[in-house]
Parts: structure tokens; C-alpha cells; sequence
């Protein structure tokens, strides 16, 4: 037990921290939700933020170690990224559209290809 109290002590340290990252104005995000993530890049001495679309197939939560897993389909390759939603590097979260879903975890989406991972619409949450 002593362990799991040094770093939920050393936790709130880093919350008070970054607390200016924390209070980002973050949409609420659930699973099934198609994302539009901006992602800070650096290129060279430029910054430019790059969009990276997509649905959310699962969600970890623990408080400034919150992240979503984002899947896509590009160029006939599933790809998925995992987002520290607390980042500096996350410019922005943007909802495209929200999905009927009846888990927490969306990984039998990797298994399905086509038409078979389309999500049916949600409308009683607000984008």
C-alpha cells in the first residue's frame, strides 16, 4: 500500500503542476465518438498542428494519465494511435459525430472490415 501512496502523492504534485494543461476546454469524449484530434508537429523550427480523424475504441482513465484510443482506416491498414489527452502536444479535440455503443472497449472493430464497423448514430448527446 505504501507504494501506491508515494505516487498518488507524487500524482497530485504533477496536477498542481499542470494544472493550466488540465482545465483545457476538453469536449466530453466517450467511446464510439468519431474524433478529430490536432496534433502538434515539429518540423524543423516550425510547429503545425496535423488532424487525425477517427473512432474512439477505448478510453483509460486516471486523472492527468487519461487517454483514448483512436482507430482509422488509411489506405486499406487499420492504424491506431494512443492520445495523452492532457498533452501539450494535443492542440484540440473536436467531435465529428457520436455512436450508439453498448461497451467500453471497441477492439472487436479490429476484426471487422467494410460496411461491418459502421456504429449507429447517437442524437440524444449534444457534439
Amino acid at each position: 500500500m505504501k507504494g501506491a501512496e508515494i505516487i498518488r502523492s507524487i500524482e497530485t504534485e504533477e496536477i498542481e503542476r499542470v494544472k493550466q494543461e488540465l482545465n483545457k476546454k476538453l469536449p466530453e469524449i466517450y467511446v464510439g465518438d468519431t474524433v478529430k484530434v490536432g496534433v502538434k508537429i515539429k518540423e524543423g523550427n516550425k510547429e503545425r498542428v496535423q488532424p487525425y480523424e477517427g473512432t474512439v475504441i477505448a478510453m483509460r482513465n486516471g486523472g492527468i494519465n487519461e487517454t483514448i484510443t483512436v482507430r482509422r482506416v488509411f489506405q486499406g491498414v487499420g492504424v491506431e494511435r494512443v492520445f495523452l489527452i492532457h498533452s501539450p502536444r494535443i492542440a484540440s479535440i473536436q467531435i465529428m459525430r457520436r455512436a450508439k455503443v453498448r461497451r467500453a472497449k471497441l477492439y472487436y472493430l479490429r476484426d471487422r472490415v467494410g460496411k461491418s464497423t459502421r456504429l449507429k448514430q447517437r442524437f440524444d448527446r449534444s457534439l
